[in-house]
């Protein structure tokens, strides 16, 4: 496959409707990332989970995937499940978090996710960062929503099994839930490494992008 680089990355922004959305659908990209460029500034907004075990779990978690890293963390309080009936508050809290931010490199779930908190929250990243390569990671769950990745951030053996390690240790509030085991991380990763022809990976949505066709620099 032919490689694409977006060159070097000071900030990126994370947008979440939940505490483990990030975690689970790019916990390998970030350790990757946070790997190559120490010092890495990192923004998260989270629609849900202030003020509960959520918010911490969350914040322990993405500390720990982001080693070296300078990371900001916003855990909002909107209701899970509920977010549709939110939208004006969304918005405008989507519209503060970018005024903040400097990145150029914004991951977002992807558009077709089955939650409709998952979903709303994808539509309007494209409203505000406007003029961002937007990434659309994907989080696996009971429903049968997996979409077909346009671009993959393959995974070394390490991060990968450090991924399901540092998710399954930071969440235990998530543990009763049937599918929430090491095997379903390394099982979708082992999925988009075999589609990229690299052991692991995760896979993203590409919202749009330009490219230099022949570009000798």
């Amino acid at each position: 496959m032919i490689e694409l680089g977006t060159g070097p990355v000071d900030e990126i922004a994370l947008l979440a409707a939940h505490c483990d959305d990030i975690a689970i659908g790019m916990g390998g990209t970030l350790l990757t990332m946070t790997g190559r460029h120490p010092g890495l500034r990192v923004r998260a907004l989270v629609l849900s989970g202030a003020n509960t075990e959520r918010e911490s779990e969350e914040r322990a978690a993405l500390a720990a995937l982001c080693p070296g890293a300078e990371v900001t963390i916003d855990v909002l309080d909107f209701p899970d499940g509920r977010a549709p009936a939110h939208w004006d508050e969304i918005k405008d809290a989507l519209a503060a978090f970018r005024r903040q931010s400097a990145a150029t490199l914004v991951f977002t779930p992807q558009r077709h996710d089955a939650h409709q908190d998952h979903r709303l929250l994808a539509s309007l990243a494209p409203t505000e960062f406007r003029d961002h390569l937007i990434l659309g990671y994907e989080i696996i769950k009971w429903e049968t929503d997996t979409p077909t990745p346009t671009v993959f951030q393959p995974l070394s053996d390490e991060i990968a099994t450090s991924k399901a390690d540092l998710i399954y240790t930071h969440y235990p509030s998530q543990r009763p839930h049937d599918w929430f085991d090491h095997e379903t991380f390394l099982a979708l990763a082992r999925v988009r490494g075999v589609q990229c022809r690299h052991r692991y990976a995760e896979g993203f949505v590409l919202e749009k992008a330009t490219i230099s066709l022949g570009a000798t620099q």
